[in-house]
């Protein structure tokens, strides 16, 4: 799982009232994140998802330090230029994403002990089968909740 960019110390209105949110990321960005998949398997890809409400624009595909088939840990730097890069493009991040190479694209136990982002998807991009499967949760209560994901043509 990544290096925690910062330790939850708040939770959405929406996590305390139980609502999970509709990811929809573009066709664009998911080409992307299969594509850095592929490359880097059969370790697992890692990075950040941004855009604005709910709809992921950009897909920033960053280095897995760890260099692991079975869990990844971004680049501290790397990191905080994509925050800024998001800032500047006045978008957010809405999603921390990893590719599982050879499992299904569920969160494991390591994942979920790691997910210390308030506010975000955690998405799943899974190779394991043909055709690759991507799964998204977040995370309340120390506990993963699916997340619907809506792979959309525009990102209107």
């Amino acid at each position: 799982m990544c290096a925690p960019m910062a330790v939850a110390t708040r939770r959405s209105r929406d996590a305390d009232e139980g609502k999970d949110m509709t990811l929809t990321i573009t066709k664009a960005v998911f080409r992307e994140m299969l594509v850095v998949a592929r490359k880097a398997a059969p370790l697992e890809a890692c990075g950040l998802l941004a855009g604005t409400g709910e709809r992921a624009t950009k897909c920033y595909a960053l280095t897995n330090i760890d260099a692991s088939p079975e869990h990844f840990s971004m680049k501290p730097e790397e990191q905080f230029a994509a925050v800024k890069d998001m800032r500047q493009a006045g978008l957010k991040m809405i999603a921390i994403w990893h590719s599982h190479p050879a499992t299904p694209p569920r969160m494991s136990a390591e994942d979920l002990r790691l997910a210390f982002t308030p506010d975000v998807a955690y998405v799943i991009l899974s190779l394991a089968a043909a055709p690759p499967e991507m799964g998204a949760y977040t995370v309340r209560d120390a506990a993963p909740h699916r997340v619907d994901v809506i792979v959309a043509d525009k990102t209107e």
